[in-house]
Protein backbone atom coordinates (compact mmCIF):
# COMPACT_ATOMS: atom_id res chain seq x y z
CA UNK A 1 0.00 0.00 0.00
CA UNK A 2 2.69 2.28 0.69
CA UNK A 3 4.39 1.75 -2.50
CA UNK A 4 0.99 2.19 -3.95
CA UNK A 5 0.61 5.56 -2.69
CA UNK A 6 4.31 7.28 -3.57
CA UNK A 7 3.28 6.58 -7.13
CA UNK A 8 1.66 9.43 -7.87
CA UNK A 9 3.28 12.07 -5.32
CA UNK A 10 6.21 10.71 -7.80
CA UNK A 11 4.55 10.81 -11.26
CA UNK A 12 3.27 14.72 -10.05
CA UNK A 13 6.93 16.72 -11.31
CA UNK A 14 6.89 14.44 -14.77
CA UNK A 15 3.62 15.60 -15.71
CA UNK A 16 4.18 18.93 -14.30
CA UNK A 17 7.35 18.83 -16.63
CA UNK A 18 5.56 17.54 -19.77
CA UNK A 19 2.77 20.83 -19.45
CA UNK A 20 6.17 22.57 -19.72
CA UNK A 21 7.34 20.29 -22.44
CA UNK A 22 4.02 20.82 -24.84
CA UNK A 23 3.98 24.42 -24.22
CA UNK A 24 8.21 24.77 -25.60
CA UNK A 25 7.01 22.35 -28.17
CA UNK A 26 4.84 24.48 -29.53
CA UNK A 27 6.65 27.69 -29.21
CA UNK A 28 9.39 25.90 -31.45
CA UNK A 29 6.77 24.60 -33.49
CA UNK A 30 5.73 28.12 -34.35
CA UNK A 31 8.99 29.58 -34.59
CA UNK A 32 9.02 27.00 -37.15
CA UNK A 33 6.42 27.93 -39.64
CA UNK A 34 7.94 29.88 -42.84
CA UNK A 35 8.11 33.20 -43.22
CA UNK A 36 5.10 33.77 -45.47
CA UNK A 37 2.53 32.62 -42.54
CA UNK A 38 4.23 35.35 -40.22
CA UNK A 39 4.30 38.09 -43.48
CA UNK A 40 0.23 36.95 -44.14
CA UNK A 41 -0.42 37.21 -40.18
CA UNK A 42 1.33 40.31 -39.95
CA UNK A 43 -0.34 41.71 -42.75
CA UNK A 44 -4.24 40.38 -40.45
CA UNK A 45 -2.75 42.32 -37.74
CA UNK A 46 -2.16 45.67 -39.32
CA UNK A 47 -5.72 45.44 -41.12
CA UNK A 48 -7.34 44.30 -38.20
CA UNK A 49 -5.91 47.39 -35.96
CA UNK A 50 -7.40 49.73 -38.96
CA UNK A 51 -10.93 47.62 -38.94
CA UNK A 52 -11.57 47.32 -35.14
CA UNK A 53 -10.78 51.01 -34.48
CA UNK A 54 -13.41 51.43 -36.16
CA UNK A 55 -15.90 48.56 -36.33
CA UNK A 56 -17.68 49.20 -32.32
CA UNK A 57 -18.20 52.98 -33.15
CA UNK A 58 -20.01 51.91 -36.30
CA UNK A 59 -23.46 52.06 -34.87
CA UNK A 60 -22.64 54.80 -32.54
CA UNK A 61 -22.08 56.95 -35.82
CA UNK A 62 -24.50 55.16 -37.76
CA UNK A 63 -27.17 56.51 -34.83
CA UNK A 64 -25.64 60.08 -35.52
CA UNK A 65 -26.63 59.83 -39.07
CA UNK A 66 -30.05 58.89 -37.91
CA UNK A 67 -29.84 54.96 -39.14
CA UNK A 68 -32.50 52.56 -37.50
CA UNK A 69 -30.97 49.08 -36.28
CA UNK A 70 -32.46 47.28 -39.44
CA UNK A 71 -29.94 49.58 -41.65
CA UNK A 72 -26.71 48.13 -39.25
CA UNK A 73 -27.96 44.91 -40.45
CA UNK A 74 -28.41 45.64 -43.82
CA UNK A 75 -25.06 47.06 -44.44
CA UNK A 76 -23.19 44.48 -42.50
CA UNK A 77 -25.40 41.55 -44.41
CA UNK A 78 -24.78 42.63 -47.90
CA UNK A 79 -21.54 44.02 -47.67
CA UNK A 80 -20.46 40.22 -46.41
CA UNK A 81 -23.15 38.57 -49.32
CA UNK A 82 -21.07 41.07 -52.20
CA UNK A 83 -17.63 39.83 -50.57
CA UNK A 84 -19.18 36.07 -50.63
CA UNK A 85 -19.55 36.43 -54.35
CA UNK A 86 -16.66 37.89 -55.04
CA UNK A 87 -14.45 35.21 -52.64
CA UNK A 88 -15.79 32.58 -55.17
CA UNK A 89 -14.68 34.05 -58.38
CA UNK A 90 -11.18 35.26 -56.77
CA UNK A 91 -10.61 31.73 -55.16
CA UNK A 92 -10.93 29.65 -58.32
CA UNK A 93 -8.95 32.53 -60.30
CA UNK A 94 -5.88 32.49 -57.63
CA UNK A 95 -5.46 28.35 -58.57
CA UNK A 96 -4.59 29.18 -61.63
CA UNK A 97 -1.41 32.01 -61.59
CA UNK A 98 0.44 34.11 -59.10
CA UNK A 99 -1.84 35.19 -55.87
CA UNK A 100 0.11 37.57 -54.03
CA UNK A 101 -1.01 40.78 -55.79
CA UNK A 102 -4.99 39.75 -55.53
CA UNK A 103 -4.21 39.93 -51.45
CA UNK A 104 -2.02 42.89 -52.00
CA UNK A 105 -5.13 44.52 -53.36
CA UNK A 106 -7.44 42.91 -51.48
CA UNK A 107 -5.69 44.31 -48.44
CA UNK A 108 -5.40 47.64 -49.88
CA UNK A 109 -9.07 48.39 -50.72
CA UNK A 110 -10.14 47.73 -47.19
CA UNK A 111 -7.84 51.36 -46.00
CA UNK A 112 -9.39 53.43 -48.89
CA UNK A 113 -12.76 52.36 -47.50
CA UNK A 114 -11.90 53.14 -44.19
CA UNK A 115 -10.98 56.66 -45.31
CA UNK A 116 -14.15 56.93 -47.22
CA UNK A 117 -16.03 56.66 -43.86
CA UNK A 118 -14.23 59.43 -42.17
CA UNK A 119 -15.89 61.59 -44.95
CA UNK A 120 -19.40 59.75 -44.79
CA UNK A 121 -22.55 62.18 -44.35
CA UNK A 122 -25.30 60.00 -44.89
CA UNK A 123 -26.18 56.42 -44.06
CA UNK A 124 -25.43 55.48 -47.41
CA UNK A 125 -22.03 56.40 -47.88
CA UNK A 126 -21.70 54.03 -45.12
CA UNK A 127 -22.69 51.07 -46.63
CA UNK A 128 -21.42 52.02 -50.30
CA UNK A 129 -18.07 52.06 -48.32
CA UNK A 130 -18.64 48.95 -46.16
CA UNK A 131 -19.73 47.27 -49.74
CA UNK A 132 -15.97 48.62 -51.17
CA UNK A 133 -14.10 47.21 -48.15
CA UNK A 134 -15.75 43.69 -48.38
CA UNK A 135 -15.47 43.25 -52.09
CA UNK A 136 -11.48 43.80 -50.90
CA UNK A 137 -11.93 41.00 -48.47
CA UNK A 138 -14.03 39.18 -50.90
CA UNK A 139 -10.40 39.85 -53.14
CA UNK A 140 -8.04 38.59 -50.59
CA UNK A 141 -9.29 35.43 -48.19
CA UNK A 142 -9.35 32.68 -50.66
CA UNK A 143 -5.61 33.25 -52.09
CA UNK A 144 -4.52 34.31 -48.49
CA UNK A 145 -6.13 31.08 -47.17
CA UNK A 146 -4.60 29.03 -50.27
CA UNK A 147 -0.89 30.41 -49.74
CA UNK A 148 -0.98 29.80 -45.85
CA UNK A 149 -1.83 26.03 -46.54
CA UNK A 150 0.27 25.30 -49.47
CA UNK A 151 3.41 26.49 -47.53
CA UNK A 152 2.96 24.16 -44.72
CA UNK A 153 2.61 20.84 -44.44
CA UNK A 154 -0.84 18.95 -43.43
CA UNK A 155 0.28 18.36 -39.20
CA UNK A 156 1.06 22.12 -38.95
CA UNK A 157 -2.28 23.68 -40.85
CA UNK A 158 -3.82 23.96 -37.28
CA UNK A 159 -1.01 25.73 -35.80
CA UNK A 160 -0.60 28.10 -39.02
CA UNK A 161 -4.08 29.34 -39.31
CA UNK A 162 -4.66 29.50 -35.82
CA UNK A 163 -1.48 31.92 -35.46
CA UNK A 164 -2.79 34.34 -38.67
CA UNK A 165 -6.02 33.99 -36.41
CA UNK A 166 -4.47 35.28 -33.11
CA UNK A 167 -2.34 37.81 -35.00
CA UNK A 168 -5.61 39.13 -36.82
CA UNK A 169 -7.18 39.63 -33.00
CA UNK A 170 -4.37 40.54 -31.60
CA UNK A 171 -4.83 43.51 -34.25
CA UNK A 172 -7.96 44.08 -33.71
CA UNK A 173 -7.16 44.42 -29.70
CA UNK A 174 -4.79 46.95 -30.28
CA UNK A 175 -7.10 49.21 -32.46
CA UNK A 176 -9.45 49.28 -29.76
CA UNK A 177 -6.59 50.87 -27.92
CA UNK A 178 -5.98 53.19 -30.53
CA UNK A 179 -9.20 54.01 -30.70
CA UNK A 180 -10.19 54.07 -26.71
CA UNK A 181 -7.24 56.71 -26.52
CA UNK A 182 -7.82 59.06 -29.12
CA UNK A 183 -11.75 59.44 -28.32
CA UNK A 184 -10.16 60.09 -24.30
CA UNK A 185 -8.18 62.55 -25.58
CA UNK A 186 -11.59 64.52 -27.24
CA UNK A 187 -10.39 63.24 -30.82
CA UNK A 188 -13.83 63.03 -32.75
CA UNK A 189 -15.02 60.16 -34.48
CA UNK A 190 -14.04 60.98 -37.95
CA UNK A 191 -10.44 61.51 -37.02
CA UNK A 192 -10.51 58.08 -35.55
CA UNK A 193 -11.43 56.62 -38.52
CA UNK A 194 -8.83 58.61 -40.31
CA UNK A 195 -6.10 57.85 -38.26
CA UNK A 196 -7.33 53.62 -38.61
CA UNK A 197 -7.33 54.60 -42.45
CA UNK A 198 -3.62 55.52 -42.50
CA UNK A 199 -2.99 52.35 -40.14
CA UNK A 200 -4.56 50.11 -42.56
CA UNK A 201 -2.41 51.20 -45.58
CA UNK A 202 0.81 50.02 -44.07
CA UNK A 203 -0.60 46.15 -44.40
CA UNK A 204 -0.84 46.38 -48.20
CA UNK A 205 3.13 47.89 -48.69
CA UNK A 206 4.24 45.42 -46.36
CA UNK A 207 2.94 42.56 -48.84
CA UNK A 208 3.86 44.23 -52.02
CA UNK A 209 7.41 44.44 -51.56
CA UNK A 210 7.86 41.23 -49.39
CA UNK A 211 5.30 38.64 -50.20
CA UNK A 212 6.53 36.07 -52.65
CA UNK A 213 4.26 32.83 -53.53
CA UNK A 214 6.00 30.01 -51.65
CA UNK A 215 6.97 26.48 -53.18
CA UNK A 216 4.19 24.43 -51.90
CA UNK A 217 5.14 22.48 -49.01
CA UNK A 218 3.37 19.28 -50.31
CA UNK A 219 5.77 19.52 -53.60
CA UNK A 220 8.39 18.62 -51.61
CA UNK A 221 6.92 15.43 -50.32
CA UNK A 222 4.27 14.17 -53.30
CA UNK A 223 1.80 11.98 -53.02
CA UNK A 224 1.01 9.14 -54.41
CA UNK A 225 -1.46 9.20 -57.18
CA UNK A 226 -2.24 7.70 -60.46
CA UNK A 227 -0.35 8.50 -63.59
CA UNK A 228 -1.45 11.53 -65.16
CA UNK A 229 -3.64 12.23 -62.15
CA UNK A 230 -4.30 16.46 -61.34
CA UNK A 231 -4.31 17.32 -57.97
CA UNK A 232 -7.22 19.47 -58.57
CA UNK A 233 -10.03 18.18 -57.17
CA UNK A 234 -12.22 18.26 -53.89
CA UNK A 235 -12.24 15.42 -51.66
CA UNK A 236 -15.05 13.40 -50.51
CA UNK A 237 -16.10 15.35 -46.82
CA UNK A 238 -16.04 18.79 -48.58
CA UNK A 239 -19.62 19.05 -49.63
CA UNK A 240 -21.67 17.60 -46.50
CA UNK A 241 -19.07 20.14 -44.16
CA UNK A 242 -19.52 22.57 -46.42
CA UNK A 243 -23.33 22.22 -45.53
CA UNK A 244 -22.40 22.37 -41.97
CA UNK A 245 -20.48 25.59 -42.44
CA UNK A 246 -23.73 27.51 -44.66
CA UNK A 247 -26.07 26.23 -41.48
CA UNK A 248 -23.80 27.71 -39.03
CA UNK A 249 -23.45 30.90 -40.82
CA UNK A 250 -27.33 31.14 -41.18
CA UNK A 251 -27.36 31.93 -37.00
CA UNK A 252 -23.81 33.66 -36.85
CA UNK A 253 -25.03 37.40 -37.47
CA UNK A 254 -22.81 40.42 -36.80
CA UNK A 255 -21.33 41.15 -33.79
CA UNK A 256 -22.30 44.50 -34.19
CA UNK A 257 -25.64 42.66 -32.21
CA UNK A 258 -24.12 42.29 -29.39
CA UNK A 259 -22.30 45.27 -28.52
CA UNK A 260 -25.75 47.12 -28.96
CA UNK A 261 -26.81 44.50 -26.22
CA UNK A 262 -23.98 45.08 -24.35
CA UNK A 263 -25.00 49.34 -24.56
CA UNK A 264 -29.11 47.88 -23.59
CA UNK A 265 -27.73 46.29 -20.65
CA UNK A 266 -25.75 48.71 -18.96
CA UNK A 267 -22.40 49.29 -20.61
CA UNK A 268 -21.76 53.04 -21.91
CA UNK A 269 -21.40 53.93 -25.33
CA UNK A 270 -17.95 55.36 -25.08
CA UNK A 271 -16.62 51.97 -22.80
CA UNK A 272 -17.74 49.55 -25.31
CA UNK A 273 -14.10 49.53 -27.09
CA UNK A 274 -12.80 48.71 -23.83
CA UNK A 275 -15.07 44.96 -23.64
CA UNK A 276 -14.62 44.15 -27.18
CA UNK A 277 -10.30 44.87 -26.38
CA UNK A 278 -11.16 42.42 -23.62
CA UNK A 279 -12.61 40.09 -25.94
CA UNK A 280 -9.96 40.05 -28.72
CA UNK A 281 -7.29 40.01 -26.26
CA UNK A 282 -9.01 36.25 -24.92
CA UNK A 283 -9.26 35.36 -28.75
CA UNK A 284 -6.03 36.34 -29.31
CA UNK A 285 -4.62 34.13 -26.63
CA UNK A 286 -6.54 30.99 -27.27
CA UNK A 287 -6.71 30.91 -31.28
CA UNK A 288 -2.75 29.24 -31.32
CA UNK A 289 -3.99 26.75 -28.46
CA UNK A 290 -7.06 25.77 -30.47
CA UNK A 291 -5.41 25.44 -33.79
CA UNK A 292 -2.76 23.25 -32.25
CA UNK A 293 -5.06 20.83 -30.99
CA UNK A 294 -6.88 20.53 -34.29
CA UNK A 295 -3.58 19.10 -35.57
CA UNK A 296 -3.48 15.97 -33.00
CA UNK A 297 -7.07 16.05 -32.58
CA UNK A 298 -10.26 15.53 -35.06
CA UNK A 299 -11.00 19.17 -36.66
CA UNK A 300 -14.34 18.37 -37.08
CA UNK A 301 -14.86 17.43 -33.41
CA UNK A 302 -13.09 20.53 -32.38
CA UNK A 303 -15.11 22.95 -34.69
CA UNK A 304 -18.36 21.66 -33.36
CA UNK A 305 -17.58 22.05 -30.15
CA UNK A 306 -16.24 25.36 -30.66
CA UNK A 307 -20.09 26.05 -32.52
CA UNK A 308 -21.39 24.38 -29.45
CA UNK A 309 -19.94 27.41 -26.67
CA UNK A 310 -21.22 29.73 -29.84
CA UNK A 311 -24.55 28.78 -28.96
CA UNK A 312 -24.25 28.60 -25.07
CA UNK A 313 -22.92 32.28 -25.03
CA UNK A 314 -25.32 33.72 -27.46
CA UNK A 315 -28.39 32.20 -25.48
CA UNK A 316 -26.30 33.93 -22.69
CA UNK A 317 -26.53 37.41 -24.38
CA UNK A 318 -29.94 37.03 -24.62
CA UNK A 319 -30.77 36.69 -21.41
CA UNK A 320 -28.12 39.02 -19.05
CA UNK A 321 -29.37 41.55 -17.04
CA UNK A 322 -26.13 42.91 -15.46
CA UNK A 323 -23.26 44.36 -16.97
CA UNK A 324 -20.55 41.65 -14.97
CA UNK A 325 -22.71 39.09 -17.22
CA UNK A 326 -21.92 40.75 -20.70
CA UNK A 327 -18.47 40.49 -19.47
CA UNK A 328 -18.37 37.14 -18.83
CA UNK A 329 -20.26 36.34 -21.78
CA UNK A 330 -17.43 37.60 -24.04
CA UNK A 331 -14.77 35.66 -23.18
CA UNK A 332 -16.57 32.66 -23.07
CA UNK A 333 -17.83 33.69 -26.76
CA UNK A 334 -13.70 33.72 -27.39
CA UNK A 335 -13.91 30.30 -26.89
CA UNK A 336 -15.91 30.05 -29.96
CA UNK A 337 -13.39 31.43 -32.10
CA UNK A 338 -10.24 30.01 -30.28
CA UNK A 339 -11.59 26.70 -31.04
CA UNK A 340 -13.33 26.92 -34.37
CA UNK A 341 -12.08 29.24 -36.27
CA UNK A 342 -8.08 28.02 -37.05
CA UNK A 343 -9.59 24.82 -37.14
CA UNK A 344 -12.47 25.80 -39.52
CA UNK A 345 -9.81 26.70 -42.25
CA UNK A 346 -7.55 23.66 -41.87
CA UNK A 347 -10.29 21.10 -42.47
CA UNK A 348 -10.94 23.04 -46.28
CA UNK A 349 -7.19 22.71 -46.51
CA UNK A 350 -7.54 19.11 -45.78
CA UNK A 351 -10.32 18.21 -48.16
CA UNK A 352 -9.20 19.88 -50.95
CA UNK A 353 -6.23 19.01 -53.10
CA UNK A 354 -3.07 21.48 -53.73
CA UNK A 355 -4.00 22.76 -56.66
CA UNK A 356 -7.63 22.82 -55.87
CA UNK A 357 -7.51 25.24 -52.71
CA UNK A 358 -8.38 28.38 -54.31
CA UNK A 359 -11.29 27.41 -55.23
CA UNK A 360 -11.86 25.60 -51.82
CA UNK A 361 -11.51 28.56 -49.69
CA UNK A 362 -13.58 30.63 -52.07
CA UNK A 363 -16.55 28.29 -52.13
CA UNK A 364 -16.04 28.14 -48.65
CA UNK A 365 -15.55 32.02 -47.84
CA UNK A 366 -18.35 32.83 -50.64
CA UNK A 367 -20.89 30.49 -49.13
CA UNK A 368 -20.29 30.91 -45.57
CA UNK A 369 -20.53 35.16 -47.02
CA UNK A 370 -23.72 34.96 -48.70
CA UNK A 371 -25.72 33.15 -45.37
CA UNK A 372 -24.88 36.48 -43.52
CA UNK A 373 -26.98 38.33 -45.29
CA UNK A 374 -30.28 36.33 -44.30
CA UNK A 375 -28.51 36.11 -40.52
CA UNK A 376 -28.01 40.15 -40.74
CA UNK A 377 -31.26 40.69 -41.82
CA UNK A 378 -33.38 38.27 -39.71
CA UNK A 379 -31.36 39.30 -36.75
CA UNK A 380 -32.00 42.82 -36.84
CA UNK A 381 -35.70 42.47 -37.73
CA UNK A 382 -36.20 39.68 -35.10
CA UNK A 383 -34.76 42.66 -32.73
CA UNK A 384 -36.74 45.13 -33.55
CA UNK A 385 -40.22 42.96 -33.80
CA UNK A 386 -39.87 40.77 -30.41
CA UNK A 387 -36.54 41.87 -29.01
CA UNK A 388 -32.95 40.66 -28.05
CA UNK A 389 -33.70 37.56 -26.33
CA UNK A 390 -35.65 36.41 -29.84
CA UNK A 391 -33.12 37.37 -31.95
CA UNK A 392 -29.98 35.64 -30.26
CA UNK A 393 -31.92 32.96 -29.43
CA UNK A 394 -32.28 32.33 -32.99
CA UNK A 395 -28.72 32.72 -33.88
CA UNK A 396 -27.67 30.35 -31.14
CA UNK A 397 -30.67 27.41 -32.33
CA UNK A 398 -28.57 27.55 -35.23
CA UNK A 399 -25.42 26.79 -34.17
CA UNK A 400 -26.37 24.22 -31.80
CA UNK A 401 -28.14 22.41 -35.21
CA UNK A 402 -24.91 22.78 -37.18
CA UNK A 403 -22.95 21.50 -34.38
CA UNK A 404 -25.02 18.27 -34.18
CA UNK A 405 -24.48 17.87 -37.99
CA UNK A 406 -20.65 18.57 -37.96
CA UNK A 407 -20.02 15.66 -34.42
CA UNK A 408 -22.62 13.72 -36.95
CA UNK A 409 -20.27 13.48 -39.83
CA UNK A 410 -17.07 13.45 -37.89
CA UNK A 411 -18.13 10.53 -36.03
CA UNK A 412 -20.38 8.51 -38.13
CA UNK A 413 -20.00 10.22 -41.57
CA UNK A 414 -17.35 11.59 -44.69
CA UNK A 415 -15.06 13.65 -41.96
CA UNK A 416 -14.42 10.62 -39.64
CA UNK A 417 -10.75 10.33 -41.24
CA UNK A 418 -10.27 13.46 -43.33
CA UNK A 419 -11.22 16.40 -40.24
CA UNK A 420 -8.16 14.92 -38.68
CA UNK A 421 -4.65 16.57 -38.81
CA UNK A 422 -2.69 14.78 -42.22
CA UNK A 423 -6.31 15.34 -44.27
CA UNK A 424 -8.11 12.44 -46.08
Amino acid sequence: MRGLAEKPEAAAPAAQGDGQSSGLDLLKSLRRLPRVVWLLSLASLLNDVSSEAIFPLLPMFLTSLGAPMRFLGLIEGSADALSSVIKMLAGAWSDRGPRRLMVTGGYLMPALARALIAVAVAPWHVLAARLFDRAGKGIRSGPRDALLADSVAAGQRGRAFGLNRAMDHLGAALGLLIASALLSLGVGLRSTFAVAAGIGLLAPVVLFFRLRDPRRAEAAAPVAAAPGAERTRLRRGFVPYLAACVLFALGNSSDAFLLVRAHEVGWPMTELPLIWLLHHLVKSVVAIPGGALSDRQSRAVVVSAGWAAYAVTYLGFGFAKAPWQIVVLFVAYALYHGLAEGAERAIVADLAESGARGRAFGLYHGCVGVAALPAGLATGWVWDAAGPRWALGMNALFAAAASLLLASLAFGGPLRRSSSSGGA
